[in-house]
């Protein structure tokens, strides 16, 4: 729907990386939790998936993302969040981990 397709993936103090459900990525979707109308543009694609419009930062949204996470106690203290938008070409690919 969006044109730019975000991978959202939860990293273990190991390194490695695990997609995040997408129960938790619509969880933070929701706008009556974020309460941030620069997030509207966003809607939960499947697990490790995000559409994002154009107008989504993603310098904002990694860490709103990463802070909600921690207050529902889906991220452990030494876990992180990372998210990055996949070109075009990797639509349809996982990502190995």
């Amino acid at each position: 729907m969006f044109v730019r397709r975000l991978s959202v993936q939860r990293v273990d103090p190991e390194g490695g990386h695990h997609a995040c459900p997408v129960r938790w990525i619509d969880n933070f979707a929701m706008r009556n939790f974020t309460n941030d109308a620069v997030f509207d543009d966003t809607l939960p694609a499947g697990d490790g998936l995000l559409e994002a419009g154009l107008r989504v930062p993603l310098d904002r949204l990694q860490p709103a993302m990463e802070d909600w996470f921690r207050r529902k106690g889906y991220l452990k203290p030494e876990e992180r969040l990372e998210v990055l938008e996949q070109h075009s070409a990797g639509f349809g690919e996982e990502r190995q981990g």
